[in-house]
This record gives C-alpha cells, structure tokens and sequence, in this order.
C-alpha cells in the first residue's frame, strides 16, 4: 500500500478501551498514512471506563501503530484529556519522538497554531461533578453497544445506519447551546493570545470555522473522535481538512491483528505494549 504523507496530523477522543471504539477502522487509517508529526489530543486511552476484562487486540495494535509511526521518524505529541488525566503528572516529558503534555503551540507555516484538549471548558470534569461525568460515559457506552445492535438489523434489512447519540445531542437544546458556547470561548481565548488557529477536542464534533469577534478572529478546528465520526484533522500544502473514515473506500483488515493472550498484557495503567511500560518504567525511576 502507497501511504499518503502528511504534514501534520490530529487524533482526539479515540476512547481505547471502550466497546464505542472503532480502534480496527483506526489501524486501517494508521496504516495508510505517513505523518510527519502527529498530534493526539486528549482521551486516546478511557482509563476513566477501563474494564480488566475489555482491552482487545485492535485497541492494543493502535498503540502498537502509533510506535511504528514513531520509529520510522513521526513526531508524536500526547496531549493529556480528562479521561487520560492521570498522564498529566508526566507532562513536559521528552523522550526520542515522544512528547507528553497539558497543551502545545506550534507555528506552521508562520501561523501560531495554540492546541488543547478542551476539558478546561467544562466544569462537569472537575470535583464532585466529575463522578456524574463518568457515571454519564458508562451510559453512553451502553448507548453506543445498543446502537451497533440497531445498525446491525438495519444493515440486513438494507436501511441506513444511525446515531442515536448524535440524535440525543442534536435533539437536546441545552447540549446544542454549549458546543456553541464551547467553540464561542475556546476561539475567543485564542483571539486574546494573537493565535491563528485553535484546535481541540473533547466535545466530538468535527469542525473547521471562523470565528469572528471585535478583537479579530481565529479558525477554529476539532478533530471529532473515532466513537461516531471517525475524524481526524490533515494539514497538507497549507491547508487543513476534516478527514473522515470511509468504509467502503478501505478494505478493513481482518487477519493482520494479532491476537494477545491474556497473561502476556501488562496493566493498562503502565498503559500497554512493551514499549510504553519501558517508558512507564522509566517515568517512575525519574519520579524517584
């Protein structure tokens, strides 16, 4: 396969270790491609909804990926969300391609690019709140095992697939109005700092728009997930661009995955692979 080289890549909200996950689409789409540097934007592995039982092979082989991606000369930049915040106490890490952190500003293409998960926003992650929060992420897990179950019926009956949970958020008022406002305040804060760009995350709506105030304006970019939309953001020749997996254009691998046994995994707090728990490894004798 001819790999599509990419300037500069965005992955947000891929939620590893969630039945929602579409983690053997996402190795297809890491298969074919060639980043120069690639961004992961928060909540790539759910430690929040971890189950001992449910950590497949395709979610171990995404990581897997990811280091293939690095040892062939990808730059990889892990920003921490709120579903991986546990990450955050390694944050300012360097190691070889491997760079940990809270946010990140780069200057493509002498355009200030200000990068963060989003999570800042939203005031149902932090405190007492936060309990709600993960109580609401094993429902809508459930949601999305109930909705695979629908789609699959409607496949054989030859009907079109559908998202309940985007139905929920679309037919809901109060959650339409904070995605706006969440957009509204992530560009308004990125206008105040003199960015060009902003990118997050979190809120799983893919986007790419500008946003005007009276002190100027600012292109304002989400990388959706891979739970329902499948995204990613490309930036390529001087533009950026939603990318979104198409089934029928990529052939899903079903043989190349390997399987791993159970008592050859290591904890997913030391967060898989023999290559992470080298770092892991490594993160805890520095601590010391």
């Amino acid at each position: 396969m001819n790999k599509r080289n990419i300037e500069v890549l965005v992955l947000s909200d891929i939620h590893l270790g969630t039945y929602g996950c579409h983690a053997t689409e996402l190795v297809n789409y890491l298969r074919s491609i060639q980043p120069k540097v690639l961004i992961l934007n928060g909540d790539i592995i759910d430690i929040w909804q971890f189950r001992k039982h449910y950590f497949p092979a395709s979610h171990m082989q995404v990581i897997k990926e990811i280091f293939s991606l690095m040892s062939k000369g990808t730059q990889v930049i892990y920003i921490t969300g709120n579903h991986d915040e546990s990450m955050r106490r390694y944050s300012g890490l360097h190691m070889g391609n491997l760079q940990l952190a809270d946010k990140y500003v780069m200057n493509i293409d002498g355009k200030k690019t200000w990068i963060f998960h989003g999570d800042v926003f939203d005031a149902t992650t932090k405190g007492s709140a936060k309990i709600i929060a993960k109580l609401g992420g094993h429902g809508y897990d459930l949601l999305i095992l109930v909705n695979r179950a629908i789609n699959w019926l409607l496949h054989l009956v030859g009907r079109e697939k559908m998202s309940l949970s985007k139905k929920v958020k679309n037919g809901v008022k109060k959650a339409v109005s904070w995605i706006g406002d969440f957009e509204q305040t992530a560009a308004e804060l990125a206008i105040e700092k003199d960015y060009q760009y902003v990118v997050c995350g979190h809120i799983h709506q893919p986007q790419i728009r500008t946003v005007k105030t009276d002190k100027g304006s600012v292109i304002y970019m989400n990388s959706g997930d891979w739970i329902e939309n499948l995204t990613s953001l490309e930036y390529n020749n001087g533009e950026w661009e939603i990318y979104q997996y198409n089934e029928k254009e990529m052939a899903i691998p079903k043989a190349d995955i390997k399987v791993f046994k159970e008592e050859n995994r290591i904890p997913i707090l030391n967060i898989i692979t023999d290559e992470v728990a080298v770092l892991f490894n490594s993160l805890s004798a520095i601590q010391r």
